[in-house]
């Protein structure tokens, strides 16, 4: 069943197309722009579980080492991420902060290199990025290497489809 937006909202920067139907309300967040909302943070336990458990893959740019794991699409996102900067590695909580937020606006900046390839490919990704250095790394830094992060993951994307359709 389809219905057609009659009506458009913008609240708080969001953008709703409102539809009426068997006089009930529904609307539909259209997401846009580069803000990250809370559907892109990877918060479930069993995600978490299944990445970490032996089911994901592994890349490095150091300073930072990406953990990610294809699966079916499910939500409205076709990637959803976390950030994890060791107490190990960054003892002070200062700097732990300080390079989650330049890692979270590396990611915010340049998803976008990451979703043509799911959405071609058809699957969607969780990713973990940890953080291996024992220095702060600059924002520049942090940002080439995510950009390559995103490359490689994209380059998976894409070789899944390959495999799951080979080509005679």
């Amino acid at each position: 069943m389809h219905c057609n937006p009659q009506l458009y909202i913008l609240f708080r920067g969001i953008l709703f197309f409102v539809f009426a139907k068997n006089n009930y309300l529904c609307t539909h967040k259209v997401m846009k722009g580069l803000r990250l909302y809370k559907s892109e943070k990877l918060c479930s336990h069993t995600a978490v579980g299944q990445l970490f458990g032996g089911e994901g893959n592994s890349t490095i740019a150091y300073p930072l080492r990406a953990v990610f794991r294809f699966h079916e699409p499910q939500g409205e996102v076709p990637a959803q991420f976390l950030i994890t900067i060791p107490k190990k590695k960054i003892r002070t909580a200062v700097g732990r902060v300080l390079l989650r937020r330049r890692t979270r606006e590396a990611y915010r900046l340049n998803r976008e290199l990451l979703y043509p390839s799911l959405r071609k490919a058809g699957v969607a990704v969780d990713i973990a990025f940890i953080y291996l250095s024992t220095d702060k790394a600059p924002y520049e830094v942090i940002e080439a290497k995510m950009k390559e992060l995103m490359g490689r993951i994209s380059r998976d994307a894409l070789k899944t489809v390959s495999h799951e359709n080979p080509v005679d």
